[in-house]
């Protein structure tokens, strides 16, 4: 890209070398009886010619050559930094998204993990409610047959003392023993 525009440098560099040296050399314009002279003389021109025809080669291979050379190689450390930019950022893209997925994974599977573990603990506390049930379930069965016989046996001893009674209050209402 820059090679094929280097004539076109080269010549544009030729035409401000010559604008300078016309523009020091020239003499000021002078309006004479004739009219403003613009022209510079024609044996100052010639020398003028022949001194840019002479410069051209040492100014060249001096100023020009070296100039370009820096200024090329300036564009491909340029172009190459860009590159390797690209190239950077292709793999920050990458690792960004393999760092974003493995995120992911990691969140779904500690969510795995975390209702795996509350599952468990509910059908713990399942059991250990279930457990907690039959065991009151049979301490009330326990309780009722404890009371039931503990009923029974006050009444069996509440006939005998209430015969007893009876038959001492009979004895007293009756005024003998029976």
């Amino acid at each position: 890209m820059i090679r094929a525009s280097l004539p076109r440098r080269i010549l544009s560099a030729c035409r401000l070398a010559t604008l300078a040296g016309a523009t020091l050399v020239a003499q000021p314009a002078s309006a004479a009886e004739e009219g403003l002279v613009l022209v510079p003389e024609p044996i100052l021109l010639g020398a003028l010619l022949l001194l840019f025809v002479l410069l051209i080669a040492p100014l060249n291979s001096l100023i020009f050559r070296p100039l370009l050379r820096v200024l090329d190689a300036r564009e491909e450390r340029i172009a190459g930094t860009r590159r390797r930019a690209a190239k950077l950022e292709e793999q920050v893209e990458e690792i960004l998204q393999r760092y974003e997925r493995s995120v992911r994974s990691t969140r779904q599977e500690s969510e795995r993990e975390r209702r795996a573990l509350l599952d468990e603990v509910r059908e713990e506390a399942q059991a250990a409610t279930r457990s907690a049930r039959l065991d009151a379930e049979r301490k009330i069965e326990q309780a009722r047959a404890d009371v039931g016989t503990a009923f029974e046996s006050a009444r069996a001893t509440l006939r005998g003392e209430a015969q007893t009674l009876a038959g001492e209050a009979a004895s007293q209402v009756l005024g003998r023993p029976l």
